[in-house]
C-alpha cells in the first residue's frame, strides 16, 4: 500500500481587505490522497463487512494561526471526526443499474448522514474537506496579517488499512485589515 499524505492545503477568502468592524471568513480546503482513499474501494468494503469491519473512523482536525515567532490562533479550532459505516441492504432505490449492489458505505459528517452511488463519491464525502473559520477582523488589529493553516489526520487499523496519521501545513495566506 502507498502511503497516505494530505494534499496541498488550499486557503481561500470571500476578499483580501476587511474593516475593522467585519468578521473575515477563511475557507480552508485539502483531501487526503494515496494509500488510504485508494484502500477504500467497494472491493475492501465487501471483504470488510464478511469480516464484521463494519465502522472506519477518521479523527481530524485544522487550525488556523496568524503570527511569526508568537502565533496566534484565529477562530475556533476544528476537532472532529468522520465516521463510515458499511452496510448490507437490498434497497430498490439504491440499485446500481449497471450491477448488483449489496454493499453500501453511509458517512457521516458533523452528525448528518450521507450515502452515495459511487465509489468516488463516498471517498469525496469521506476524504476531501472545506472548513470555514469566521472571526473578528478586530482580533487580529490593524494592518497585514499572514495567516498559515495546518491540517492532521489518523485512523486506527483495519481489514484493508494499517492504522496511521498525516499532517501538513499550509502556505501563507495574507489578509489586510483596515
Amino acid at each position: 500500500m502507498t502511503e497516505s499524505r494530505i494534499s496541498e492545503i488550499i486557503l481561500a477568502s470571500s476578499k483580501p481587505k476587511y474593516a475593522s468592524d467585519e468578521n473575515v471568513e477563511v475557507n480552508v480546503r485539502f483531501a487526503i490522497e494515496g494509500g488510504l482513499r485508494d484502500a477504500f474501494n467497494e472491493k475492501n468494503w465487501t471483504r470488510a463487512y464478511g469480516a464484521n469491519d463494519v465502522s472506519f473512523k477518521l479523527k481530524y482536525g485544522v487550525k488556523l494561526t496568524s503570527g511569526g515567532f508568537r502565533k496566534k490562533e484565529m477562530g475556533r479550532t476544528v476537532d472532529t471526526y468522520r465516521k463510515a459505516s458499511i452496510f448490507w441492504t437490498r434497497n430498490p432505490k439504491l440499485v446500481n443499474p449497471m450491477k448488483e449492489k449489496k454493499i453500501w458505505v453511509q458517512v457521516a459528517k458533523n452528525f448528518e448522514p450521507f450515502i452515495r452511488l459511487s465509489e468516488e463519491d463516498v471517498r469525496q464525502e469521506l476524504f476531501d474537506f472545506d472548513e470555514k473559520f469566521v472571526f473578528k477582523a478586530a482580533d487580529l488589529g490593524g494592518g497585514r496579517h499572514k495567516v498559515v493553516a495546518e491540517a492532521f489526520a489518523s485512523w486506527q487499523k483495519h481489514d484493508y488499512v494499517e492504522s496511521g496519521s498525516v499532517k501538513n501545513g499550509s502556505g501563507e495566506f495574507e489578509i489586510t485589515i483596515n
